[in-house]
């Protein structure tokens, strides 16, 4: 009789979570979704290709979850990323800045190389993963 013998299952290891939030950017996202026309379950983030860098940061009301959303839950709100952002997102955190000029989301990424002098684009790179 031949025993079949299996190699042993390797544990998955955790995903890491694609990006954290400050707790001024998810105090500015729980505003948001309380006072937003429709329902929202939060906000989508991601990258489109564009701007004198050539990527920008994309920041939208999430009126749904997405089969594909990576969802990251921090401090009691939702981001959703979009799935062709994670490898550039990967790492990042986001925060919220408020000054004389201006007030908006600030992502604080480590995969970023560059970004413009007017501040509306950056160039990004594809995070290393370990195997």
């Amino acid at each position: 009789m031949t025993q079949v013998t299996s190699a042993p299952v390797k544990p998955k290891r955790p995903r890491p979570q694609v990006m954290r939030l400050t707790d001024a950017a998810a105090q500015r996202i729980s505003e948001l979704t309380k006072r937003a026309d429709s329902e929202i379950v939060g906000l989508r983030v991601g990258v489109k290709n564009g701007g004198c860098a050539g990527q920008s940061y994309t920041v939208e009301y999430a009126h749904d979850i997405r089969p594909t959303d990576e969802v990251v839950e921090d401090k009691g709100v939702k981001i959703l990323v979009d799935p062709k952002a994670v490898l550039f997102l990967l790492g990042t955190e986001m925060d919220y800045k408020v000054d004389k000029m201006s007030a908006q989301f600030v992502f604080n990424n480590p995969n970023q190389i560059s970004a413009c002098g007017c501040g509306e684009s950056v160039e990004l790179k594809p995070a290393k993963v370990d195997g």
